[in-house]
């Protein structure tokens, strides 16, 4: 296999402070720049009212990988998927991407909210959300996800 070295170029703090599967919304938290890049790296990004992100599942350990079949969140109801259709960290590389709200920009800190990563979290690379870059096409899905992720951006003030 070709393995690629990468380095995080940003580091999410504050915001959500533990790993949960559900109400990761409403919450704030700050994408700060490493102090390697100017700030001209992120000249124009204040224009654009999402990011995409893609970030590391840093409290993840390789012994969390699962390569075979199971059922999403050990839930029986949904069928058996294999490693690749999931969006977790037992994937092999442990990477995920989201797509934030930018609030504002302060220097090398990125105000965002609903960042579904923990404080601490290392950031892989950083691009603002170009809408014509989405899907070019209807989305197809079977039900399940949409079962699953009823309550995950659910506001985090409501948690039970």
């Amino acid at each position: 296999m070709t393995t690629y070295e990468v380095e995080s170029i940003a580091t999410v703090v504050g915001g959500h402070t533990r790993v949960q599967d559900d109400y990761q919304g409403g919450v704030q938290s700050v994408i700060r720049l490493n102090e390697a890049y100017p700030l001209e790296t992120l000249q124009g990004i204040d224009e654009f009212s999402h990011l995409t992100v893609t970030w590391r599942f840093h409290l993840a350990q390789p012994e969390d990988v699962q390569l075979h079949a199971r059922s999403p969140r050990g839930n029986v109801r949904w069928p058996a998927t294999g490693t690749f259709v999931h969006r977790n960290h037992r994937r092999p590389n442990q990477l995920a991407v989201s797509y934030p709200r930018l609030l504002s920009v302060d220097g090398r800190d990125l105000l965002v909210t609903d960042l579904d990563a923990v404080d601490g979290t290392p950031v892989i690379d950083l691009a603002p959300y170009f809408q014509e870059m989405g899907p070019r096409s209807s989305v197809r899905q079977p039900a399940w996800p949409g079962e699953m992720l009823t309550d995950y951006w659910r506001d985090a003030a409501e948690r039970p």
